[in-house]
């Protein structure tokens, strides 16, 4: 699902900004209800391209690397499933129950972050669990045998929390996203 961040179609900094933002970004995104924001896993901003970003060299990873690093997350995700003996191949995305609780494998750093991030009214059940496949996928894409801190932060970062939250938190920006595995 694509939207724009006002009414008008300009909100944020840059030439041609709303002259009424945030408050018109509040406005116009909180049309759009909780529940519905809720079944969105990944929540980017896209900046428009700039004169400076068509000068500055190419990203690290390209299309053909990042598409060969999704094949093989993919990869691990049908293999793990098979060696837990599901009767048909299992991706994270379809991953529930005592099945992705036994693919997770999440260290102590990781579930205390999980828990402090339902505490503070972040997470509902479905964010949870969303959240927590979206992590097993980042820590695929690292080829991280489990779940660990820095997958779940990353994964929480992408959730947008909806109509009301907090200032000043946006959703993570496609500026330099030529992302590299994480050590």
């Amino acid at each position: 699902m694509a939207t724009r961040s006002c009414r008008c179609g300009h909100g944020g900094a840059g030439k041609g900004a709303c002259g009424k933002a945030p408050r018109c970004q509040r406005d116009y995104q909180g049309r759009i209800s909780g529940p519905l924001l809720d079944r969105i896993d990944l929540a980017v901003d896209v900046p428009p391209v700039t004169a400076a970003d068509l000068a500055l060299p190419p990203p690290a990873e390209g299309s053909a690397e990042a598409a060969a690093r999704v094949a093989a997350a993919r990869d691990i995700q049908v293999s793990r499933s098979e060696a837990l003996g599901a009767p048909a191949p299992v991706l994270n995305s379809r991953a529930e129950g005592d099945f992705l609780d036994r693919v997770l494998a999440l260290d102590d750093p990781a579930r205390a972050l999980m828990s402090r991030a339902a505490e503070a009214g972040r997470l509902t059940a479905r964010g949870w669990t969303r959240t927590l496949r979206l992590a097993r996928t980042i820590a695929d894409l690292d080829q991280s045998e489990g779940v660990r801190r820095i997958h779940i932060a990353e994964a929480l970062i992408y959730r947008r929390t909806g109509p009301g939250a907090e200032e000043g938190v946006a959703a993570p920006s496609m500026a330099g996203f030529g992302r590299t595995p994480m050590a």
